[in-house]
């Protein structure tokens, strides 16, 4: 048994976890409640190994595409949206859009991620012309494009139910939903932050819709802004529970509040400590998905490296362009190159692997070891030929 776990108040929990039973929500408030982050890295790590059964982190080769700011809504903790008023509101026709796929198609991207916001006046057409062009660009390229809020908007734009639209959409290309605009789920704080967007019972029936499709998505919370501790596990319970009926979730994704460009006052933005913690408990609690990803524009890559060690196997993408958290605030840089996510991954310990859009591997790289060992080596045979030549 680890040390730290050994002498902490939350061995009974480690213990659960061991024999494989589920936490419940008290034991997970619980761990939200605890100063003692060791041991709760640590219960979280074991949970990892045990879910994926190797010592792996993944990354991707995407690029983001925001193709509009323009929203009808005024989410308050959002700091991208715009009014057609507005002089820093864009859109992208579709032959943009391509044009920006086709460059980053030479950096050898696997994957697109596109959303944006609820566009006034475009059309349904444009979103299916869009998702056509681009498989047309490449047929491997997998696309993970728009929200549920997204959805909503496109099916009502369309005069269709979530799941013609849904259909339309995958007809025309779509591979995944995004998981963003989940925030959190409980009323009171919606109301408080998203005022008009989505009730928690709309997000989810719409992921719920895309698994019954035979589909696969990703899912978010937003936390560190005016939700409790009680409200990030009532929102992890949903989640859990609609794993639990379709299977469809392929990781969450927590997303910590930006603070500096938004309406929301926040006395205590997300810390580091907030950040691992949340993302242990999630792992720990979410017995039923795959895999917890540490998003490092968030968080920034080296917390997302430490992040490896309390829960996390994935550090997500390359990115290239991401707009919606730069704006917000935050301060990390807007891509990380295929080589930086792959010495974070080795620095932290873990077997890199390059993913696709569904987790799956394309690509597993030398282990730390393996690559200590030939560093090792050619340091070696320099002494040696330096001896030689002396």
């Amino acid at each position: 048994m680890n040390f730290f776990i050994q002498r902490s108040e939350l061995r009974d929990i480690y213990e659960k976890v061991v024999a494989g039973e589920r936490i419940t929500d008290a034991d997970a408030l619980r761990l939200f409640e605890t100063k003692d982050l060791n041991a709760l890295g640590a219960i979280a790590d074991f949970a990892r190994q045990k879910k994926t059964g190797n010592n792996h982190a993944s990354f991707i080769i995407n690029r983001y595409i925001n193709y509009s700011n323009y929203c009808i809504l005024s989410c308050e903790f959002c700091s991208f949206s715009r009014k057609k008023r507005d002089a820093d509101g864009f859109q992208f026709s579709v032959e943009d859009i391509v044009a920006k796929a086709r460059e980053a198609l030479k950096l050898g991207i696997t994957e697109l991620h596109i959303v944006g916001g609820l566009h006034p006046s475009l059309p349904f057409g444009y979103y299916t012309d869009m998702l056509r062009a681009l498989k047309n660009l490449d047929a491997r390229l997998q696309l993970k494009c728009f929200t549920a809020i997204e959805i909503l908007h496109l099916a009502w734009l369309a005069k269709k139910s979530v799941e013609q639209t849904l259909i339309e959409l995958k007809d025309a290309g779509l591979a995944s939903l995004t998981g963003g605009g989940a925030e959190i789920f409980r009323k009171e704080v919606r109301s408080q932050i998203a005022k008009g967007k989505e009730s928690a019972e709309e997000y989810l029936d719409v992921h719920r819709t895309w698994h019954k499709l035979g589909q696969r998505s990703t899912c978010t919370m937003l936390y560190g802004h005016v939700e409790s501790l009680a409200d990030r596990v009532d929102h992890l319970r949903q989640l859990r529970a609609l794993q639990d009926e379709t299977h469809g979730f392929t990781a969450l994704i927590p997303l910590a509040y930006q603070p500096e460009n938004n309406d929301i006052p926040v006395k205590t933005p997300p810390t580091g400590f907030d950040s691992l913690r949340t993302i242990a408990v999630s792992r720990i609690y979410l017995d039923n998905f795959p895999h917890i990803t540490a998003y490092w524009v968030g968080l920034g890559l080296k917390l997302a490296q430490v992040a490896l060690s309390y829960g996390a196997d994935d550090i997500h993408g390359t990115i290239i362009e991401e707009h919606i958290f730069h704006m917000a605030g935050a301060t990390s840089p807007q891509l990380q190159t295929e080589a930086e996510m792959i010495k974070a991954i080795r620095e932290a310990g873990r077997t890199p692997v390059q993913r696709n859009t569904f987790y799956e591997p394309i690509k597993i790289l030398e282990t730390p070891a393996a690559v200590e060992a030939k560093e090792n080596s050619a340091h070696s045979k320099i002494l040696e030929d330096n001896l030689a030549t002396a």
